[in-house]
């Protein structure tokens, strides 16, 4: 493939930087914001071109080593060439970008960081393994830059040849107050042995068929995989095959904006998974109103909010609003306050047109993707709805992964 000198203009989704040639971008991996580059070009495409650094000529000053061995062959981060302040601010720049082509009127953004390295308790190995990046090689490791102390003592201590062979779920904190026995504050779980589907880039013209066994969907209460973590003086139960945030202390401080300033006496959590906020919520809602489509999940929910005054639909959010919503409100009183953590893909089309249409006066909103949590904001502020505050969670340093946090009040 060819070379090419080009500049390097701004970060986009995923961490590649975006360049211009030929009037085709050409998405370039562990480039910086305003570098000068002699690249290779890798695959070109009708519309775009991706290509590889052959030399930095002009060195961002915010370039600098990365600080694990394996970065560029393990799948994981993707941010380490640059330096943690200005990892950051891209970060927060990817988030108000996303709003700000939606035509939301963006307030300046608050970010919510930890550590920028130690901070991940959770981990997934295949064989006592990694996957290398964009494929299904093994890559053997002893420790992870961004793992927590407790993950990496434990990485250490068992060779990769006496690891658990299979998919296996790790989850290791020193929050982690009851665990199966393994190592202390370690939770593992090991899964059906694995059939690994080969990996094709690119998009192949014949699909692959996938035998590999669906992987875990939720939770289910089985002791040996439940983990018990304390999170701001409260205890929350899950099962570590299911989906629970891997940065805890980063968690601590989402919980605490989320429900800041909140109270009243009925408040829904949407998409509540195993009740995380609705724990916090009870302390400030005389009900709370939990709706979660994984039963399973549902179920550690009603561990987690025993004694606590609160009742769960286990239905898809749509099922929901057009079943139970207002058969909720008359019962209860009308929603003061709904806290909302859907899926990547956003609210369902039904959940965003019922609150653009029953105008609680508050919604705290968390996303995984800023780009369906923009469109959906867009959606509320055109039904009245002002955004108040927006925060970047940052709760993966080293990589362009974004979480965030928008605050919407209604005012008639």
């Amino acid at each position: 493939m060819e070379t090419a000198v080009l500049t390097a203009e701004k970060l986009v989704a995923g961490g590649d930087c975006l360049a211009r040639r030929n009037g085709k971008n050409v998405f370039i991996p562990k480039a910086i914001p305003g570098e000068e580059l002699v690249v290779r070009i890798t695959k070109s495409a009708r519309d775009y071109d991706r290509a590889e650094i052959e030399e930095v000529r002009t060195p961002s000053p915010h370039r600098v080593a990365p600080r694990c061995p394996l970065y560029g062959t393990c799948g994981g981060c993707s941010m380490q060439h640059i330096d943690d302040d200005f990892q950051q601010e891209l970060r927060r720049t990817l988030l108000t970008d996303c709003f700000s082509r939606e035509g939301i009127q963006v307030p300046p953004v608050t970010v919510l960081a930890g550590d920028s390295t130690g901070y991940r308790s959770r981990m997934q190995l295949h064989d006592g393994s990694l996957f290398a990046k964009a494929t299904n090689d093994a890559v053997d490791f002893t420790a992870c830059p961004v793992a927590t102390p407790e993950l990496n003592a434990y990485l250490s201590s068992v060779p990769q040849e006496k690891r658990p062979r299979g998919r296996v779920q790790i989850f290791a904190d020193s929050r982690v107050s009851s665990f199966s026995g393994t190592a202390e504050h370690v939770v593992l779980a090991a899964e059906e042995p694995e059939k690994k589907t080969p990996y094709i880039q690119g998009g192949g013209k014949r699909p692959v068929k996938n035998k590999v066994k669906k992987r875990f969907s939720g939770t289910a209460l089985s002791p040996e995989n439940s983990v018990e973590v304390t999170l701001s003086g409260k205890t929350i139960r899950f099962d570590v095959r299911g989906f629970f945030q891997s940065n805890l202390g980063v968690l601590e401080k989402a919980v605490a904006a989320v429900t800041d300033g909140l109270h009243g006496k009925h408040v829904l959590d949407m998409y509540s998974g195993v009740g995380t906020f609705s724990v916090f919520l009870a302390d400030r809602f005389e009900k709370v109103t939990l709706v979660e489509h994984n039963r399973d999940a549902l179920v550690y929910a009603e561990i987690n909010m025993a004694g606590k005054n609160h009742e769960s639909y286990g239905v898809s959010g749509e099922r929901f609003v057009t079943d139970n919503a207002e058969e909720a409100a008359a019962r209860s009183g009308a929603f003061d306050a709904v806290v909302i953590d859907p899926p990547r893909s956003g609210m369902e089309k039904a959940v965003c047109d019922w609150l653009c249409r029953v105008h609680v006066p508050v919604i705290r909103s968390v996303s995984c993707d800023p780009v369906t949590q923009a469109r959906d904001i867009a959606r509320l502020v055109k039904a009245g709805y002002t955004l108040t505050t927006l925060y970047l969670l940052d709760f993966y340093p080293q990589t362009a992964h974004i979480e965030s946090l928008a605050c919407l009040e209604y005012h008639a």
